[in-house]
């Protein structure tokens, strides 16, 4: 499909973090012609920003966001099934002490929690005791009683780049590196502008969906015309990695003394990950960056906590994003709601346009069919919701069949390192076999950059998943700039500026 020319596609959709690649693939799933450009690379604002969670958002019980919290808790295992290469469940320790949330409330919103979302897979909520658990080991003396309580982790990144590959699978056109300049209704529809890889062109759609993140303020006021729009509030959320703090695979949910929470989890096999702030932002978001007090604030949040006092020495990375939530009027950042919100005008005569507010990477997949149902109250139903039994690109061999996965690529590739199946297998699934294809040793697998990052792997990235850059593939495409140095990225990018 090409959505050039002189067709007018049905559905343009502005932004390619998590909400408009799952918008895209469920449109193009249901048989609508869809298009979806991204100014950046996919997943490169507040989508790869995140603490990397599945979750129903313990916290947002105290706020009351009831429906949210179901709507969340019911897609864990919806999205786990869906790609369990990316996604898989973690456990969660809740200490508890004195002069915080009491221990009762605590057991209540926990038992809440387990019953709210329809839970069938992931194991219930349970006590422990810390001064027997190994999970009160890396704590400070006196920690004794915990809750253990049930979540996923997701790649997040990866997480949009195979909807929007599924996307492209089922018939959608994708760009990166494309600027939407401007979008005006005219003839019975929408006249959008693009700039970007395939030159300056525009293209025709019936309706346009602007699921701009961060910037979907600025595309109403400045690429569709209607100035004076303000709908969001820009939530700045940082995240510091460390050395690994401990050596058990649970994560860790902390109470800090100023009332809000934070996460310490297992990273990328080798770290941990602590965060997240909440602070209110209001600078560019391609400029967010993480503060010096934010740091500070972390470090002291979790030397709270640990045995071992988390240094600076110890950061071996940072990064930052900016949350577009829905302006609620809360007063404090971290009361804003996290539930999306969406808003329709014009019609199938003039153009409609549905904007999209807030969202987060859990319940994506429902904002999505909520954006479908209005499509179809303007453009007419055409297929049936169908991503709720569907997988992701790769992720076809069940939520229990990983370790069988990864047995049965070692069989295939005996000649290839344990450790680079685990990895491609954990980053693409059963695609991983189509970047192995027929090699069975290292030497085949093409120009070697660094840890265990081949040409086989960058290819495909560049081919299959709109990677243009080292920062792409290293970065968001793999987590791999944890490990390689900086000669190694100076010869990827001289690898990928000779393929252009």
């Amino acid at each position: 499909m090409t959505d050039k020319g002189g067709d007018m596609l049905d559905i343009f959709v502005i932004g390619g973090g998590i909400n408009g690649a799952s918008v895209a693939r469920d449109a193009v799933g249901r048989g609508y012609s869809v298009a979806l450009a991204e100014m950046n690379d996919l997943a490169s604002g507040t989508s790869s920003a995140a603490t990397k969670l599945i979750h129903g958002g313990l916290r947002y019980l105290e706020h009351y966001e009831f429906r949210l919290v179901h709507e969340a808790l019911a897609e864990r295992e919806v999205l786990w099934s869906a790609a369990p290469h990316i996604i898989w469940p973690l456990r969660f320790v809740l200490p508890h002490h004195k002069g915080l949330r009491p221990a009762a409330v605590l057991r209540a919103g926990l038992a809440l929690y387990d019953h709210l979302g329809g839970r069938r897979l992931l194991p219930p909520t349970k006590t422990l005791d810390l001064t027997r658990d190994e999970a009160g080991r890396p704590l400070k003396p006196g920690y004794r009683l915990a809750f253990e309580y049930s979540d996923c982790w997701v790649n997040d990144a990866r997480f949009v780049v195979l909807n929007a590959r599924d996307a492209a699978d089922r018939g959608a056109a994708i760009h990166v590196r494309t600027k939407v300049v401007s979008a005006r209704r005219e003839h019975g529809g929408w006249t959008i502008e693009l700039d970007g890889e395939g030159g300056r062109h525009s293209v025709r759609a019936r309706l346009l969906v602007n699921a701009g993140g961060p910037w979907v303020d600025e595309v109403i006021n400045g690429v569709i015309g209607k100035n004076g729009a303000h709908n969001v509030r820009l939530v700045q959320g940082s995240h510091i990695v460390v050395n690994k703090l401990y050596d058990h695979d649970r994560c860790y949910f902390f109470q800090n003394s100023d009332g809000r929470i934070f996460f310490a989890i297992p990273y990328e096999d080798d770290f941990t990950l602590i965060g997240t702030t909440d602070r209110d932002y209001d600078g560019d978001p391609k400029d967010v960056k993480i503060t010096e007090e934010e740091i500070d604030y972390l470090l002291a949040a979790a030397s709270e906590y640990f045995v071992q006092p988390v240094t600076r020495e110890a950061i071996v990375w940072t990064y930052s994003g900016v949350r577009p939530l829905f302006d609620d009027g809360a007063s404090a950042a971290q009361e804003a709601t996290r539930d999306y919100v969406l808003k329709r005008d014009g019609d199938a005569a003039s153009g409609a346009l549905v904007n999209v507010f807030g969202g987060k990477l859990t319940t994506s997949r429902r904002l999505a069919e909520s954006v479908l149902e209005q499509v179809e109250e303007v453009l007419g139903k055409k297929g049936a919701a169908w991503t709720k039994k569907s997988t992701l690109p790769g992720g076809d061999f069940g939520v229990k069949g990983f370790d069988g996965e990864l047995r049965r690529l070692g069989m295939n590739y005996p000649g290839l390192p344990a450790g680079l199946l685990r990895r491609l297998l954990r980053l693409y699934g059963t695609r991983a076999r189509i970047i192995l294809g027929a090699k069975q040793d290292e030497a085949e697998l093409g120009r070697h950059f660094g840890a265990d990052l081949y040409q086989a792997e960058v290819d495909y990235l560049v081919a299959q998943e709109w990677a243009r850059n080292a920062q792409d593939i290293l970065w968001r495409r793999t987590k791999l700039g944890l490990r390689i140095g900086a000669e190694d990225v100076a010869r990827l990018e001289d690898y990928l500026a000779g393929r252009g």
